[in-house]
C-alpha cells in the first residue's frame, strides 16, 4: 500500500505537472493502470489525480456569494501565468548556468526582460486590479518567493525596485506574499481544486 501511495504522489506531481506547464490549471482527472511485482506476485493497480473534499462553501449574503465566485473566475484566469513564470525562472535558471561571463549572463537577462513585457503587457493590460494583486501572490505560491525576490535575483535590486515602484502606483506591491494557511486559506482550496479539475 505505501508502495502505491508513493508511486501516486509521484506521478501526480510529474503529470499534473506536466498538464500544467502546458498553460492550462484545470487537471482533467485521469486514471493509469499499470502492474507491479510483489513478491514473485504480478499485482494490477490504478493511480488517480488527487481528489479534494470540502464542505459546500455556505455564503452569508449574495455579495459574499458573488465574491467567492468572481475568485474561482479569477483564480482560472492567473493560475496559468503564474505557472509560466515558474517554468520560466527555472528554464532561464538553467541557461544562465551554462553562461560563461557576468556580462554575457546581463545582457541575456536584458534580452529575457524585454521579450517578456513583449510577450505579456497586452496580457497584464487585460487583468483587472484583484486579478493582477492575485497573480503577485499565485506567483509567490508557485515560485517559494515574492514576484520582487525573484526578479531580484535575475535583473538585480535597481531595475527590480524600478518594477516595484511601477506596481506600488497603482496600488500593489511585489514584495506580497501567499500565507495558504491564513489570509489566503480560501484561494488555496480554490487553488487546489482548480488544479484537479474540480472546479
Amino acid at each position: 500500500m505505501a508502495m502505491l501511495a508513493a508511486q501516486q504522489g509521484a506521478w501526480a506531481q510529474t503529470d499534473g505537472g506536466t498538464a500544467q506547464e502546458l498553460g492550462d490549471p484545470t487537471f482533467v482527472p485521469m486514471v493509469k493502470v499499470g502492474k507491479v511485482l510483489v513478491d514473485g506476485d504480478s499485482i494490477q493497480y490504478m493511480e488517480m489525480s488527487n481528489v479534494y473534499v470540502y464542505p459546500e462553501p455556505t455564503f452569508k449574503s449574495k455579495r459574499q456569494q458573488q465574491s467567492y465566485m468572481r475568485l474561482v473566475k479569477n483564480v482560472k484566469k492567473v493560475l496559468p501565468i503564474a505557472k509560466q513564470v515558474r517554468q520560466m525562472l527555472i528554464e532561464t535558471a538553467e541557461y544562465l548556468e551554462t553562461i560563461p561571463t557576468k556580462k554575457e549572463k546581463e545582457e541575456h537577462m536584458k534580452r529575457v526582460e524585454a521579450a517578456i513585457v513583449a510577450e505579456y503587457k497586452p496580457q497584464m493590460k487585460k487583468l483587472t486590479f484583484s486579478q493582477g494583486k492575485l497573480l503577485i501572490k499565485l506567483v509567490d505560491r508557485e515560485c517559494n518567493s515574492t514576484a520582487y525576490e525573484a526578479m531580484q535575483a535575475f535583473i538585480g535590486p535597481v531595475r527590480s525596485g524600478m518594477w516595484q515602484a511601477f506596481a506600488w502606483m497603482f496600488g500593489a506591491s511585489l514584495k506580497k506574499g501567499y500565507n495558504p494557511d491564513g489570509v489566503d486559506r480560501l484561494t488555496e482550496r480554490v487553488v487546489l481544486m482548480v488544479e484537479a479539475g474540480q472546479l
